[in-house]
């Protein structure tokens, strides 16, 4: 084709489209065009952006011939940024993630109309990756609470938060897949999957159904870049019952089932003479616990909480660790080829308090907590809080970390640790368990 058809061509095809755009109606009949744009308005105010500070220790290193600690900076600023929202406008009340003010020193909210605001910590609880915030102001607006326990896949949602630093952000999508639980992301997890693109810098902000309800707080996406689809959000219905707890008591004090269950494999299902290996077998109900009060006992076979049904022994603690002490619960089991149906209440479990230098003298400094009715399997000895000028604390022991063993030996309660410590010499070698991961802290 002549290159005089090809230009004729494209002016055509040009003014046609630009015709065709010119022309786009503004609504149809009486009928508006739809847009987000009304819902937006009314919730973008109560979408904040975050901004921290904080100041990290980072630990000496030793000569590698002598041993001797190589003098450095010990500290180091670093900044992060994410998102929040206003779910309690009286009292300033802002929702955010736990990990985007996780060791802050100092924390900034900045308001859609501009407005700098100093932030205080209600409560944060690293397990579900939630926190709560405070500010002092005036004239702020809070966004209504939806039901997450409504939603359905397919329905439409909103995702508004601070992608990259560039502000106030807003992407759409669907509910893609609720309950999605075995991530790794947190310990404990109930998550609503969205393709409603979330960036960094979204997590803390808003996830909203087409009412401008929020029904959840943007957490987390799968890929270690950017946005591919695949986002997550924590359930609002979930986030409320775990702000409730920061605000009463500063953090979140979970229940307790109080029992230890392994898979029923199907050489496992023929040996309990049950036709399918369906749910989880209870293999320990710990004494004075919720489980033992209700009459549960091993070898029964539980097949759902609440209506949830379980397939492997991390759904029951995923569960167990969702629902804060006093949660009324409902098992679904099979006990001697029977169904059976349980009723209990989850308590609080009791915590007994010991000072480290009761064990060992590099424990001076350290307060140390054991907590009861807790099945052995998942017992373990709580770091409460630690002296800043400790040998433990210079040596990385930090508030929270789980003391798992001492050397190669078990530690599951007070008792363990007095047995154990007499062979400990100079070096004290404590296995810890911190943010899921394990790993051993020699102190000297």
């Amino acid at each position: 084709m002549k290159s005089w058809v090809w230009s004729l061509a494209l002016i055509l095809a040009s003014t046609w489209a630009g015709s065709i755009s010119s022309r786009l109606p503004q609504q149809v009949g009486t009928t508006p065009l739809p847009s987000l744009a009304p819902m937006l308005e009314k919730a973008n105010p109560a979408v904040v952006n975050i901004a921290t500070s904080a100041t990290i220790e980072t630990p000496l290193t030793r000569d590698p011939f002598f041993g001797f600690l190589i003098p450095g900076q010990r500290q180091r600023q670093a900044n992060s940024l994410g998102s929040g929202v206003i779910i309690d406008a009286d009292k300033g009340m802002i929702l955010t993630n736990h990990h985007v003010i996780h060791g802050a020193d100092e924390i900034q909210v900045t308001l859609e109309d501009g407005r700098e605001l100093n932030a205080k910590v209600v409560g944060s609880d690293e397990e579900t990756d939630v926190a709560l915030l405070q500010v002092e102001a005036n004239d702020l607006i809070a966004i209504p609470l939806g039901d997450s326990d409504a939603l359905r896949v397919g329905d439409f949602v909103v995702a508004i938060g601070n992608p990259f630093s560039l502000g106030h952000s807003v992407t759409s999508g669907i509910v893609s897949a609720k309950g999605r639980s075995g991530l790794g992301i947190e310990r404990f997890e109930d998550f609503i999957q969205t393709d409603a693109a979330i960036n960094p810098g979204n997590s803390g902000g808003a996830l909203v159904n087409l009412n401008g309800e929020l029904i959840g707080i943007n957490t987390a996406i799968l890929g270690p870049k950017g946005n591919i689809g695949i986002g997550f959000a924590i359930p609002i219905n979930l986030a409320k019952t775990i702000t409730q707890h920061l605000v009463d008591y500063g953090e979140v004090r979970r229940g307790l089932i109080g029992i230890a269950v392994q898979e029923l494999t199907p050489s496992l299902a023929r040996a309990l003479r049950v036709k399918d290996n369906i749910g989880v077998v209870v293999t320990e109900v710990s004494p004075d616990s919720s489980a033992a009060k209700a009459g549960i006992q091993t070898t029964d076979i539980l097949l759902s909480v609440n209506g949830r049904k379980l397939k492997t022994p991390s759904d029951l603690l995923n569960q167990e660790g969702l629902l804060p002490a006093g949660s009324k619960i409902t098992l679904e089991m099979i006990r001697d080829n029977k169904p059976l149906s349980i009723d209990l209440t989850l308590d609080e479990p009791k915590i007994n308090f010991e000072s480290g230098d009761d064990f060992h003298p590099l424990l001076t400094g350290v307060q140390l907590g054991e907590k009861q009715g807790v099945v052995s399997e998942r017992a373990a000895i709580e770091v409460i809080s630690i002296d800043r000028r400790s040998r433990a604390a210079y040596y990385g022991l930090q508030p929270g970390d789980k003391i798992t063993g001492v050397g190669r030996y078990r530690v599951r309660s007070f008792d363990d640790l007095k047995q154990i410590m007499p062979s400990a010499n100079r070096a004290l070698p404590l296995r810890v368990t911190r943010d899921n991961e394990q790993f051993l802290i020699v102190i000297r």
